[in-house]
């Protein structure tokens, strides 16, 4: 006769502990306050004076505004719009943005991370619909910021950032190889991907796409070696010299190559109109568009919410408030779809730049965009110089600089699942688009963290026990007389969490103890129990429970949750 002992204990759950980040508030506090007896401190205009101060910002502002310019202008060439809007918005991230609370020393303007999503938009739907779809995604960071979600961007997974970067760089490093050459870009991704062996072979024969590819070429070359002159390289940026070098190559020796196309400041500002917006709301473009905006509010967001925490490693200063510089995302965003401009993210490499340069204040920020403002209004003949080419290598550059190269080996090596979701992110952007690739990326990593989390094992006793003898089998639960030559229960403890992932294997373990022992399952070790792995240990309590004759000696305890 078999017997079933089941506690009625239920799993507990189990209490979690809290750690505060490095970026939350109360860690913040803790270490402004540590770090306030510093020689020097970003964000404190009282320490060494506010001429100090001033002058140190100052500074900062022309750094920025030089790194600035060729990447507002890389972008909007290769986001399909004119180069005059990358400098509008530029303008509104330093003046604008700038200004407003959140962080204090991470720069605002046009990304590249948004460059391919920015050209798909255009391609569809118009230069004039883009103001509409970043107007939209500014006011939608506004009302996120406004019902404090910021901070919740911090719980996306690291990895599908990663791979959406590492999927962006790809495109935008195909795309770019056209540019290179002074060739068009077939469109999309894959395709794109699909066309490189035609354009080599097209390259090898065309001396003007040579001449292209050499400035190219050059450009890249510029950009990283230049940083390695550290002295020249805290003057004047690489970006600003890569580009400077290959406008006076072309110039001087009057090479046939493309260049910027002017327009104006004034001409390419054109606000969204009505017809605009009636566009976006027709049956066949709703989904479209929808995707679009989300794709623009989310990752604009994640990337400024990440590239804030980031900067904040870099100074001591004070820390990112999460949801008011969402809000000032929003803001920013917000005006330059009334402008028709481009979106706006936080940019790590105008930050980086920005810190570096020794910014103390958001003065410095703010500076940089009036700048911006006066070079797009003065000088706008001067981007009619710039080779289209020498733009494509800055952003090949930066392309390669988006992928996890470094990052790649440990994190395989550590943890495998994690390089799964970053690259299989990073495969959905380029055969799909942004907003599939990275909705796939999150379901992958939500599902990788569920398998994680659903751990449980059996941890089983006195399988291979003898036969108990009369005088042991005499001292049988329930305080019965076993019989002679009984051997003692099996002993099974359930530990871990039980959920219906690990269900399969749960149940092949517990069908494969011997049927003709008695078995003692307990469940005080679940530290979670769901529904499905509650009904189907109770079926099969149920099941091994009866004796020959179908019942059972003693009635077993429900363990249904």
């Amino acid at each position: 006769m078999r017997r079933f002992r089941v506690p009625r204990r239920r799993p507990s759950r189990s209490s979690i502990t809290a750690r505060l980040s490095p970026s939350s508030p109360s860690s913040a506090s803790s270490a402004s306050s540590a770090s306030s007896s510093g020689s020097s401190r970003p964000g404190s205009p009282s320490q060494g004076g506010a001429l100090t101060v001033w002058r140190a910002d100052f500074t900062a502002s022309l750094v920025v505004f030089l790194v600035a310019v060729p990447l507002c202008v890389g972008v909007a060439v290769a986001s399909g719009v004119p180069a005059e809007l990358g400098l509008v918005t530029g303008v509104v991230g330093g003046l604008l943005t700038g200004l407003l609370p959140g962080s204090s020393l991470q720069v605002s303007g046009p990304a590249a991370g948004l460059t391919v999503l920015v050209y798909e938009a255009v391609e569809e739907y118009g230069l004039g619909t883009l103001g509409a779809l970043v107007l939209i995604a500014g006011v939608l960071q506004l009302a996120m910021g406004a019902m404090r979600l910021g901070r919740w961007f911090r719980a996306i997974s690291v990895a599908v950032v990663q791979g959406m970067l590492a999927g962006i760089g790809l495109v935008l490093i195909a795309g770019q190889l056209y540019a290179l050459v002074d060739a068009k870009a077939p469109g999309s991704g894959p395709a794109n991907l699909a066309g490189l062996p035609d354009l080599a072979a097209d390259t090898a024969g065309a001396g003007p796409a040579l001449a292209a590819l050499a400035v190219g070429a050059g450009t890249i070359a510029v950009l990283v070696l230049w940083p390695r002159w550290r002295r020249a390289a805290r003057v004047l940026p690489a970006p600003l010299v890569a580009v400077a070098l290959a406008t006076a190559v072309v110039s001087v020796l009057d090479l046939p190559l493309a260049r910027v196309e002017v327009q104006g400041l004034l001409e390419v500002v054109q606000p969204p109109g009505g017809a605009d917006f009636a566009q976006l709301t027709e049956a066949a473009a709703v989904a479209g568009a929808l995707g679009t905006v989300l794709a623009f509010t989310l990752i604009a967001s994640a990337e400024s919410l990440f590239s804030a925490a980031a900067v904040d490693r870099l100074h001591d200063g004070p820390r990112t408030d999460y949801d008011k510089e969402l809000m000032a995302q929003g803001a920013g965003n917000t005006v330059c779809g009334l402008l028709g401009a481009l979106p706006m993210t936080a940019v790590i490499v105008r930050s980086a730049a920005n810190v570096q340069a020794g910014a103390r204040t958001k003065a410095s920020r703010v500076l940089h965009g009036v700048w911006l403002l006066v070079f797009a209004a003065a000088f706008p003949a001067a981007l009619g110089v710039v080779p289209i080419a020498a733009l494509a290598g800055v952003l090949v550059h930066a392309g390669c600089k988006l992928l996890p190269v470094k990052e790649w080996r440990p994190l395989w090596r550590e943890h495998r699942g994690e390089a799964v979701v970053l690259a299989t992110t990073a495969v959905a952007i380029v055969a799909t688009n942004m907003f599939e690739g990275v909705l796939l990326g999150l379901l992958m990593a939500i599902a990788k963290s569920a398998w994680a989390t659903s751990h449980v094992h059996l941890e089983i006793v006195g399988l291979d026990e003898p036969e108990a003898g009369p005088a042991a089998s005499g001292e049988a639960a329930d305080g019965e007389a076993g019989c002679p030559g009984a051997r003692p229960p099996i002993r099974v403890r359930a530990v871990g969490h039980a959920t219906f992932l690990r269900l399969p294997k749960l149940l092949d373990q517990l069908e494969a103890l011997p049927r003709d022992r008695e078995i003692e399952l307990d469940l005080s070790g679940l530290r979670h129990l769901d529904h499905a792995c509650a009904a189907a240990l109770g079926s099969w309590e149920e099941q091994r429970r009866g004796g020959p004759d179908g019942t059972a000696r003693q009635k077993a305890p429900s363990i249904a949750p």
